[in-house]
């Protein structure tokens, strides 16, 4: 679903010489009109014949239906069913794919179906496309001469910077930075993708056009990968796995500071008589896992809660089309759905940043307090 708020939208100015915020404003406002084409269809009468959703059914189809004299109850139960159905839409683009019809079939092993669904698929999309520029860019960079960096490059290098100096040091402090530094790059620029890749409406786009050019089958792995979230950070599985990796990024600091064994005794301060110590140590194992829990939640919650929005405000259109007409819907979108959704998309390009940058300050954080236990 997060595809729904990002599209990278290249406009000419007649000027050429657009400022910077007009340029995001022409990103957000294309956008955000283009959804309304990609996610829903068009036009309006058509919204629900998108090959997108098949769950919901053909408007045109139920029509015909009706023009070929079907009995009036049986009319009204299949007009009844083809409504628009803002959750249903909502959640499809928001869930996981279906494990019962996942994207390729594996083996069940442990009792753990291993078959690859939509966000696993999206997994590894990211992480090949990061893994092609980041390599591709850096074996570039040090096949010249001069290592002067430009370009992509540069930003790149901007973002190491960032990353050491601002978030590492600060926080690990500078024995320990060379050390931490690969891991904390390693999140921030895999959630940071997995949040920009998901904004951009790849699958929309492919549905529209499957059902107009390719007409491909529900069943082939290209009608069924159309189905389902892009957003992998707003799965709370994988931020999860992202909060283990933290969890025992943070023991495993500790342990190398100071020793397996003092590591745990440093939970309790020294110093503390027995009894506070008994009171403290359960609150001390409890603290362990509430941050990891803080920053699974934080994450795919930001993540989910603005596409939910933007897809409920998108919504209105239809649902005033299914009261009031065409005209009333157009006037909703125009008056209502466009503006909201363009201000809230705009957010939501400062929020796969922010959070980015939140899940990996933290980390670095709570390593830090692993190392500097009595600071």
């Amino acid at each position: 679903m997060a595809e729904i708020d990002g599209l990278r939208v290249v406009t000419d100015s007649t000027s050429g010489r657009a400022t910077g915020s007009r340029r995001l404003m022409r990103l957000v406002c294309g956008t955000s009109l283009f959804f309304l084409l990609a996610l829903f269809g068009v036009p309006t009468g058509d919204y629900l014949s998108v090959g997108t959703f098949p769950h919901i059914g053909t408007a045109l189809g139920a029509q015909e239906e009706a023009a070929a004299g079907a009995e009036p109850a049986a009319e009204g139960a299949e007009e009844a069913s083809e409504k628009f159905n803002a959750g249903e839409v909502i959640i499809e683009h928001v869930a996981n794919s279906s494990l019962e019809h996942p994207l390729i079939h594996l083996p069940t092993i442990a009792g753990i179906d291993m078959s690859v669904t939509k966000h696993v698929f999206m997994l590894w999309l990211v992480s090949g496309i990061l893994l092609l520029v980041i390599v591709t860019t850096v074996r570039g960079y040090l096949k010249h001469d001069r290592l002067v960096p430009s370009g992509f490059m540069n930003a790149l290098e901007s973002v190491v910077e960032f990353i050491r100096d601002s978030v590492a040091e600060p926080n690990i402090g500078h024995k320990w930075t060379k050390v931490w530094t690969p891991i904390l790059l390693t999140l921030f620029v895999f959630i940071l993708g997995s949040n920009a890749i998901g904004m951009i409406p790849i699958f929309e786009v492919l549905a529209l056009l499957n059902h107009w050019v390719l007409h491909a089958s529900a069943d082939s792995f290209f009608g069924m990968v159309l189905h389902g979230g892009s957003t992998t950070t707003s799965n709370f599985n994988v931020t999860a796995g992202l909060a283990v990796v933290s969890f025992f990024a943070i023991i495993i600091a500790g342990s190398k500071a100071h020793g397996a064994v003092q590591h745990w005794k440093n939970l309790v301060p020294h110093g503390v008589s027995p009894f506070l110590a008994a009171a403290l140590i359960p609150i001390e194992i409890l603290g362990m896992f509430v941050r990891p829990f803080a920053l699974t939640m934080r994450l795919a919650a930001n993540m989910t809660g603005g596409h939910i929005a933007i897809l409920a405000i998108l919504s209105f259109v239809f649902i005033f089309t299914e009261m009031a007409g065409q005209a009333v819907g157009m006037g909703v979108g125009l008056a209502v759905s466009i503006p909201l959704a363009v201000g809230i998309s705009a957010l939501e390009l400062i929020v796969i940043l922010v959070q980015a940058y939140v899940f990996t300050l933290l980390t670095a954080v709570f390593i830090g307090m692993a190392i500097h236990a009595h600071h």
